[in-house]
C-alpha cells in the first residue's frame, strides 16, 4: 500500500504561522481517510520521525521570504533542495529546510516530497490569518488534493 503523509506546520498563536495547520486540518476534512494527515510546530527531529516510514510526503508550512503575502510556492524537495531562504525562520534548533537537507543527507528522504509554503504577512501574537493568507489557503487545500490524487492514480497503474 502507497502511504501518504500530510504534515501542516506552525504555531496557531502566531497569526499567519497557522497557515500550514489550516491546511492540514482541511485535508483531513475532506480526504484523511486515504492519507496521513498530522500537525507539527516544526522542531526538525519531530519532523525527521514522522516521515521516516512512508512513501511520499506533501508538508505546508508558512513561509517568510519577502514575496508577496498569500503567495504560493512549492517546491519538489524530491529532486530539489529546499532553499533556506524561504524558510529561514524557525523558533526551533533547526528549520524545516534544513530538517529536510538532514534526511536527504541520511538517506531517509521519501523520493516523493514535496514542501508548499504559503507566504505570511504577519507573525505577531495572536489567532487569525491576514486577509492575503487566508484568500490562498483555498488554492493550497486544492493543490494538495491534486498531489494526492496524482500520486495515487500513478501508484495504481
Amino acid at each position: 500500500m502507497f502511504r501518504i503523509l500530510v504534515v501542516g506546520v506552525g504555531n496557531a498563536y502566531r497569526s499567519d504561522d497557522a497557515a500550514g495547520l489550516i491546511v492540514a486540518r482541511r485535508v483531513r476534512e475532506e480526504i484523511g481517510a486515504c492519507v496521513t494527515v498530522r500537525e507539527e510546530s516544526g522542531e526538525g527531529t519531530t519532523l525527521l520521525a514522522s516521515w521516516k516510514e512512508v512513501d511520499a510526503v506533501i508538508l505546508i508550512d508558512a513561509t517568510h521570504s519577502g514575496a508577496a503575502p498569500g503567495m504560493l510556492h512549492r517546491f519538489d524537495v524530491g529532486v530539489q533542495s529546499l532553499p533556506a531562504t524561504v524558510f529561514r525562520y524557525s523558533t526551533h534548533a533547526f528549520s524545516v529546510a534544513e530538517a529536510v537537507e538532514l534526511a536527504r543527507a541520511l538517506g531517509q528522504l521519501p523520493s516523493r516530497f514535496v514542501v508548499y509554503g504559503i507566504e505570511g504577512k504577519t507573525f505577531l501574537a495572536g489567532v487569525g490569518l491576514s486577509v492575503e493568507v487566508e484568500n490562498a489557503i483555498e488554492e493550497a487545500v486544492q493543490r494538495v488534493r491534486q498531489e494526492i490524487h496524482l500520486w495515487k492514480a500513478t501508484e495504481a497503474e
